[in-house]
């Protein structure tokens, strides 16, 4: 049977490209290559080439974009590569950098990452996605409306945009963690279940893949904004220490939800114990009522000819009462010992 990773490998690439200046805008969708690469010539007037690839499982294409905008070798097979953690490389007349973007899915309660890389031109943006599909609606309305910032800067400020869309869905993800641990905690108050610890652990774990994904990104934020390199615009790093400071939000709501996780682990943990301390409980008093209960029935049960009480008209109401007398007795010493 074909898996879903089979059945994405044969999904043709789609290839995107936005070509502006600040009062002129060409984007164009689902083009071949051979349209891709013709349309990369660059924007009379100082305009800005974006070019978008949606899969990165074709060599092929990947290898003539890198050519046709002479990315450096190594740029080539880290795009392909998409277990790269979030960096930027300056390779002099271009940069590199290696971004992840999330999503949440509420029907599997699951968190999808994506690698996502950027090669920054003088005045061109490639983008290589590893499968169609993205958070970057809002950047694409802003590069097709005329007088937005994006249509005025250069392709560091569409670098930037970039960056900070997916930031922005990092609080999207994070929201919904933080609404299911609450349910957990919700339920955990009112009755722990195995199927709870499952989930405890399904969090914790998710919380740690997106700790590896925003970490790296905050390093990689900051290098862009103290880089010196010509590509990146003065006035440019404004705009990234904004995206460095919502990093910093991130990673401190992180880390809260996971200490929040791990104490709901304690409780589950200690939860769990005092029930089974409360049955225990129950189970030793009843145990040591029985105890002398058993005796008195113990020494009456003896098979003696010669008992005074075996042949007495009383004698069995007379043991059941004083069975009845020892329980009272004992319930009643519990009851003042407040062990009940």
């Amino acid at each position: 049977m074909d898996t879903d990773a089979d059945i994405e490998e044969r999904e043709p690439v789609r290839l995107e490209i936005a070509r502006y200046y600040d009062k002129e805008c060409l984007r164009r969708q689902n083009l071949t290559l051979d349209e891709a690469l013709s349309l990369c010539d660059g924007v009379p007037g100082g305009g800005i080439t974006w070019f978008n690839v949606e899969g990165v499982h074709d060599a092929a294409v990947v290898e003539a974009v890198g050519q046709r905008f002479n990315m450096h070798p190594l740029v080539i097979e880290d795009v392909m590569h998409t277990t790269q953690r979030p960096k930027v490389e300056d390779y002099g007349d271009h940069i590199f950098v290696v971004a992840r973007t999330l999503s949440y899915d509420e029907i599997g309660n699951e968190v999808g990452v994506e690698q996502v890389s950027f090669v920054l031109g003088a005045n061109w943006l490639v983008l290589f996605q590893e499968r169609p599909g993205d958070a970057f609606a809002s950047v694409r309305q802003r590069m097709d409306t005329a007088g937005t910032r994006i249509r005025q800067r250069g392709a560091d400020y569409l670098l930037y945009a970039f960056l900070d869309a997916i930031v922005d869905s990092y609080f999207g993800v994070l929201e919904n963690i933080g609404e299911r641990i609450e349910e957990a905690e919700d339920q955990l108050v009112e009755q722990p279940e195995n199927e709870q610890l499952k989930d405890i652990h399904a969090l914790r774990k998710q919380l740690l893949a997106l700790r590896r994904s925003i970490w790296p990104m905050r390093d990689a934020v900051s290098i862009l904004q103290h880089s010196v390199s010509k590509l990146i615009a003065k006035g440019t790093d404004l705009y990234l220490r904004d995206v460095y400071d919502h990093i910093t939000r991130l990673i401190d709501t992180v880390e809260t939800h996971r200490e929040t996780v791990t104490s709901l682990y304690d409780m589950y943990m200690s939860t769990v114990t005092n029930r089974l301390n409360a049955i225990m409980k129950v189970l030793t008093i009843i145990s040591t009522i029985f105890i002398p209960i058993t005796f008195v029935s113990g020494v009456f049960g003896m098979n003696f000819e010669f008992m005074p009480e075996l042949h007495h008209p009383w004698g069995y109401p007379a043991a059941l009462g004083l069975m009845l007398a020892i329980v009272a007795a004992m319930l009643y010493f519990f009851r003042r010992q407040r062990w009940i």
